[in-house]
């Protein structure tokens, strides 16, 4: 296979997981619906980032590190689905305060920067570190056992794009007026199932964690 199908296929699917509905998706949709198109673009932003942190970490092999040393590989991923669970919990709590109030969290409150957004989306994406190792096990599959200098320069910037334009199209149709009237007309009821989702899933990490600490400790 030449290196620019190696490429593609690589993209693809990191595309059709990104794809996949999670916490990231949540967090974008909600923060584009209740801020603004601004505000989700940047988040977009950050999920790219997020998607190119992990690819650099996969591409320099400090993901093989992590699989070796279980243990932190565990203490990280238990730390992330603490952070969801909080963040979760955080949402719930301001579920009924009018839009534009305080901040929720660690979400921009009303004229805060983007900025916010885009470091809110970044911590969130990099929150599970599974999805590092998604990325290693993609790349081990697809790539040759000797890629190119080439191919493996222009893999993180091109799973930002990937993430980024993914999210962006998340952000655009949730920023629309129509989906912003609606939020605001159910806005507790949509922000405390964000809330359920987002914490749903970091109980979910924490969980496992646990149960493959249980494991490790009895070998």
């Amino acid at each position: 296979m030449t290196t620019l199908g190696v490429l593609a296929g690589i993209l693809f699917a990191i595309a059709i997981g990104a794809m996949s509905p999670g916490p990231s998706f949540v967090l974008v949709s909600r923060i584009s619906i209740s801020h603004s198109r601004v505000h989700g673009l940047a988040s977009a932003i950050g999920m790219g980032l997020g998607g190119a942190f992990f690819a650099t970490l996969a591409l320099l092999g400090l993901v093989a590190l992590l699989q070796q040393v279980e243990w932190l590989y565990l203490a990280l991923k238990f730390a992330g689905g603490l952070y969801l669970v909080h963040l979760g919990i955080r949402i719930w709590q301001g579920a009924k305060a009018p839009l534009g109030s305080a901040a929720v969290g660690n979400e921009p409150g009303a004229g805060a920067s983007p900025l916010r957004s885009l470091g809110l989306a970044f911590v969130t994406q990099i929150s599970n570190p599974k999805t590092a190792v998604v990325y290693a096990s993609i790349f081990a599959a697809l790539m040759p056992p000797s890629p190119p200098l080439a191919l493996l320069l222009v893999l993180p910037p091109a799973i930002f794009v990937v993430e980024a334009a993914w999210y962006a199209v998340v952000a655009l149709a949730f920023s629309a007026q129509h989906s912003q009237r609606v939020y605001l007309r159910w806005k507790t009821a949509v922000d405390r199932l964000a809330a359920l989702v987002i914490g749903g899933l970091g109980l979910r990490l924490a969980a496992e964690t646990v149960s493959s600490a249980s494991r490790l400790t009895l070998r």
